[in-house]
């Protein structure tokens, strides 16, 4: 059954995820930065995605927080400086400071630990790529689990909101991998488990 999917940005990850949902069969609704159309996104969506740069998930908040209520979030940002940076760790991460902001809403931090150009696959050539999904919500982690599952990635519940203190500086490991040390985007993370 077709899940109704509101996508807050529409660049590189919101662009691919969006194309990953709609590819396998999802009613999908990607947005930029208009405020009206960021609301009726949102507000339309059984599940809404955050494919924003950090810094405006405030923005994203007061926007349609009101909206996402009850609903299923993901939050699919780079919890990162405008150095590069991480901006939270150790004692908190971005996805449980935006599970503060919209109380009502089930946070999932998921697919940020994969390159844009990945998201509407799930998969590095032929070979699928892992994506996390956490969560204190056990229906609203099932639910990305499947949508993760629905793209083509492999995914794997990575347990409770707090691991996203882990999550976050892995998707960072990721950046500075293709960035910083010029290995280049065509590469990803696979969990073997025996």
């Amino acid at each position: 059954m077709a899940t109704k999917i509101g996508i807050i940005g529409n660049g590189n990850v919101g662009g691919a995820l969006a194309r990953g949902l709609k590819r396998a069969g999802h009613e999908v609704r990607a947005v930029g930065k208009d405020q009206g159309a960021i609301r009726d996104a949102a507000g339309w969506g059984e599940v809404a995605i955050i494919a924003v740069p950090f810094g405006a998930i405030d923005d994203v908040v007061r926007t349609a927080g009101e909206v996402m209520s009850g609903k299923t979030v993901i939050d699919v940002t780079n919890a990162l400086d405008a150095n590069m940076n991480l901006a939270l760790g150790f004692t908190t991460s971005g996805a449980e400071e935006l599970q503060k902001k919209l109380p009502k809403s089930r946070v999932v931090k998921a697919f940020h630990t994969v390159f844009a150009q990945h998201m509407d696959t799930g998969r590095l050539g032929d070979k699928p790529l892992t994506t996390f999904a956490a969560s204190d919500d056990a229906s609203a982690k099932a639910t990305v689990l499947k949508l993760a599952r629905d793209i083509g990635f492999d995914a794997v519940d990575a347990g409770p909101l707090k691991n996203a203190r882990l999550l976050e500086p892995f998707a960072l490991l990721n950046i500075r991998l293709g960035y910083s040390l010029n290995m280049g985007t065509q590469l990803g993370f696979k969990l073997l488990h025996g």
